[in-house]
């Protein structure tokens, strides 16, 4: 297999690769509407103002997104979601900012209001790995032709080989190994209260084991059992990194509990 043919997703699935646990632990994440270039990393590489840049880069404790619609620039105004993790999920407000530099002046906890719909957010960025846009493109617009208001592109979510990847708030659960045939249904699961099981890396704003532990008493195991990170075989990890890097995975030991 040439370089040009891998697939970093396509390796991960045919080595059934365990998705639980490998959600973004972030309990804080800034999503910021710019439609324009993204560059591998997303928000340095942009074109966005260097000021805002610079204020982005400086936000402590917090994960940094851009988001853009499927197609291109929504308008008038740029779109600002906040979310912060709390016990059943997270807490998301939002505000539209006139243009893209009142960010820098914007105060995250005053300036922002609840915000009432959901979101579904997919990593479509082909400049960090390939299986992100030619999976994740294709996966916006089918949940963007039933939820336009709701979805969204966004950067990098971690994990691109489990793409299609899919951030939901507020609920936090993050799915992997999505495709245009069941992101919708496995959407309208959460949208109900539920989790696609066979789709689900975590939720999001927990550590992995927490993720997993969930995942774990979901499907009927024991809350007090034994989780375990350990080694998993080193592979190839993006389809735009040559290098083999080692892996984690957990294990669920003594699933009765004590």
């Amino acid at each position: 297999m040439t370089d040009d043919e891998f697939r970093c997703s396509t390796s991960s699935r045919d080595d059934d690769e365990p998705l639980a646990g490998t959600a973004p632990t972030d309990s804080a994440m800034l999503f910021l509407e710019h439609a324009g270039a993204w560059g591998r990393q997303a928000v340095a590489q942009s074109r966005l103002p260097q000021a805002v840049k610079d204020h982005l880069a400086g936000l402590p404790g917090l994960r940094v997104q851009l988001i853009r619609r499927h197609g291109g620039e929504t308008g008038p105004g740029v779109r600002v979601f906040h979310a912060v993790a709390c016990e059943g999920g997270f807490v998301v407000t939002t505000a539209v900012l006139a243009r893209v530099d009142d960010i820098v002046a914007l105060d995250l906890s005053s300036d922002l209001v609840p915000h009432e719909l959901g979101l579904w957010l997919v990593c479509t960025n082909g400049r960090r790995d390939r299986c992100c846009a030619e999976i994740g493109r294709p996966i916006t617009a089918a949940l963007a032709a039933r939820w336009p208001e709701e979805t969204w592109e966004t950067t990098h979510l971690g994990g691109h080989r489990f793409s299609g990847t899919l951030l939901a708030l507020p609920s936090g659960h993050t799915l992997g190994r999505l495709s245009p045939h069941n992101c919708v249904e496995a959407c309208q699961e959460i949208e109900r209260g539920g989790v696609p099981a066979s789709l689900s890396r975590g939720r999001a704003g927990r550590s992995g084991a927490e993720q997993v532990r969930e995942l774990h008493v979901l499907a009927g195991g024991h809350p007090d059992a034994e989780i375990v990170e350990v080694r998993g075989p080193e592979r190839r990890q993006s389809c735009g990194d040559l290098a083999v890097k080692g892996t984690s995975r957990f294990e669920v030991r003594n699933p009765q509990g004590p």
